[in-house]
């Protein structure tokens, strides 16, 4: 009643002025079907986002004049006052009641009212009909404000503590102090090598985890653990020699010694149970030599028996086979 009253007046006051009405921006055509169907699935449920809520609850967003963060659906009450909502911003932004210039508008932008620092704030939220989605903006009228500037936000205005090389090489625990250990153990020892050679490791265990094959220079140990293959001669960047061929052990009779077809047996990593099927040469996997052909109790293998070109050793389901070395094979 307020709101026709006061624009009746201003005709009054200017009847020869034309009424102007400002429409909205025009809103950018959207021709991407992806992004059409991606703006139905967000926006399928705004119609209905606030319908769990009580009847007399509302949720309100916040915004401050000083400040670039945004309070997104804070809850109240319809019966609380605009003291409650005045102390509720002073929590949120560090603006005293007494300085706070309160806008209040619609969830589309359009003003519901003004209310100014000093004011009766007895009246109820619901008196100035605010639903959820409303927003309110808070002026901070205080000229010595702490949010002014960027003080509160602004990282850049924050003197930041820097230490010089010469007290940061006296620290101990420190990196730089872990790289000089190291270093007096292995002259070779360098940061950069030690990153890569970690780096390595983490995605052998990787390759380990998904089941597929381990990368060249790792192995498994006799506990089932991936390990790196040492090598006697590493140049200085920690790579095997380009001008020296490192010869591989191929696994001989051996390392399949006491390992006979049909006997129960556990493969390592996983503890993996099943039926020794096939040993003896295979020379289509790796560098060939001496292979267990093991068949499964469960699909944990990565086989059926056969190799790469079709030749079949042993008989298993697919996921039932698979070839191991001796070294991870336990019988009995």
């Amino acid at each position: 009643r307020r709101i026709t009253t006061l624009i009746i007046f201003n005709f009054q006051l200017q009847p020869n002025r034309t009424m102007t009405t400002t429409l909205p921006n025009k809103k950018h055509v959207i021709n991407n079907k992806d992004l059409l169907a991606l703006q139905s699935y967000i926006t399928a449920k705004d119609s209905i986002q606030y319908d769990h809520l009580a009847q007399d609850t509302i949720l309100l967003d916040f915004s401050h004049s000083n400040l670039k963060q945004k309070h997104i659906e804070i809850r109240f009450d319809k019966h609380a006052t605009l003291e409650d909502l005045r102390q509720r911003i002073h929590r949120q932004t560090g603006t005293p009641p007494a300085f706070q210039n309160l806008t209040l508008k619609t969830a589309f932008n359009s003003l519901i009212a003004e209310i100014p620092a000093h004011t009766d704030n007895n009246r109820m939220l619901g008196y100035f009909n605010l639903e959820s989605g409303c927003s309110v903006h808070c002026t901070d009228v205080d000229p010595h404000s702490g949010s002014r500037n960027g003080q509160y936000e602004n990282v850049a205005l924050v003197e930041k503590y820097r230490m010089s090389e010469e007290e940061y090489d006296k620290r101990s625990g420190t990196l730089r102090d872990w790289g000089k250990k190291q270093k007096a153990k292995d002259e070779k020892f360098t940061l950069a090598r030690h990153a890569r050679e970690h780096r390595e490791m983490m995605d052998a265990k990787r390759q380990h985890k998904l089941g597929l094959e381990l990368p060249k220079g790792f192995e498994y140990d006799c506990t089932g653990e991936v390990c790196r293959v040492k090598l006697d001669e590493v140049n200085n960047e920690g790579a095997p020699k380009k001008d020296e061929e490192v010869k591989e052990e191929v696994p001989g009779l051996e390392s399949v010694e006491g390992v006979n077809v049909g006997a129960r047996c556990e493969v390592q990593p996983g503890g993996r149970r099943g039926k020794v099927a096939f040993v003896g040469d295979v020379s289509e996997i790796g560098s060939g030599g001496c292979w267990v052909g093991v068949m499964f109790d469960e699909p944990v293998g990565k086989a059926d028996g056969s190799v790469k070109g079709g030749k079949r050793y042993f008989e298993a389901q697919p996921g039932f086979g698979g070839f191991v070395r001796g070294k991870n094979v336990t019988v009995g």
